[in-house]
């Protein structure tokens, strides 16, 4: 699987909740969804989206901004650029903000939000304007089956900006998510990526990549900042927490499916890596 696609692993909308606002020339208004993760697009006219503590983010038509956490958020609407500020203009040069937010943490897991700055912008040459006009048409409209295919407009979004973000030379992608790239570390962590329950080993990654186990070692931490077998280890403690969120879950079951065939090894890593017992984290989510 490739970086984006780990990132993106287990994301899906489920109730996504958007919003259209039309603002005349330089009015503002707190568009804030109080959601982990939220999408601001302009469809018409220009503004700036002020994050609460964070600069102004300028935006033009087709421009998509993508804000982190709960935080307070403002839309300015630009001035009209000829100046005439008769109501008759101000209807013209009204302003049409989108916003779509993932609702719950659930929706987006942890790992993906750790990867990226508290708020990014990602202008139109580089995004996916075409899917703008389903989306404005479709929060405007009330027809059966709108929340389902407003969910999916919004997975639509989130991968199309995000696949232009990291490719900017501002993203700053997580270190392994570079290191797929390398021939030896990438194999070794798609490896890892794709049977996380495998009882790997340096032996065994090693072999998979085709290098010693010295060569493998030596090049996993260098190029990824920790030895493969920690690496290993958070990352299975990475997918246990996004799964631990499932309603139906065992520890028992979390357990087996990162690889531990006994839950109390599996607790001890847990808590070792999050903190929290895997009960602990369970109640602090649900909460």
């Amino acid at each position: 699987m490739d970086g984006l696609g780990d990132l993106l692993r287990g994301i899906r909308a489920d109730g996504a909740l958007f919003d259209r606002r039309v603002l005349p020339p330089k009015a503002s208004a707190e568009v804030t969804s109080g959601a982990p993760l939220t999408l601001y697009t302009v469809v018409r006219g220009s503004g700036r989206l002020v994050p609460d503590g964070g600069p102004a983010l300028p935006l033009r038509p087709g421009d998509t901004a993508l804000v982190r956490g709960c935080a307070p958020v403002t839309f300015v609407a630009d001035a009209h650029p000829d100046g005439d500020e008769s109501p008759e203009r101000d209807a013209e040069a009204a302003v049409e903000l989108l916003s779509g937010a993932y609702r719950a943490h659930a929706d987006i897991g942890r790992r993906l939000p750790a990867a990226l700055p508290q708020a990014l912008l990602v202008p139109d040459d580089e995004g996916c304007d075409a899917v703008l006009g389903f989306v404005s048409a479709e929060v405007a409209a009330d027809k059966p089956g709108q929340q389902f295919v407003l969910d999916r407009l919004l997975d639509w979004m989130l991968v199309c900006t995000l696949r232009a973000w990291f490719d900017r030379p501002e993203a700053h992608p997580p270190a392994w998510y570079l290191a797929l790239a390398d021939p030896v570390v990438g194999t070794a962590l798609r490896a890892v990526h794709d049977a996380p329950a495998r009882p790997w080993t340096i032996a065994a990654l090693a072999a998979e990549a085709g290098v010693s186990r010295t060569s493998l070692a030596e090049r996993f931490t260098s190029r990824v900042g920790k030895p493969p077998l920690t690496y290993l280890t958070e990352w299975r403690m990475a997918l246990a927490a996004d799964l631990l969120t499932e309603p139906d879950a065992t520890v028992a079951a979390v357990a087996r499916r990162v690889g531990y065939a006994d839950p109390f090894a599996f607790s001890t890593a847990f808590k070792r890596v999050r903190g929290l017992s895997p009960t602990a984290y369970r109640s602090t989510h649900a909460a």
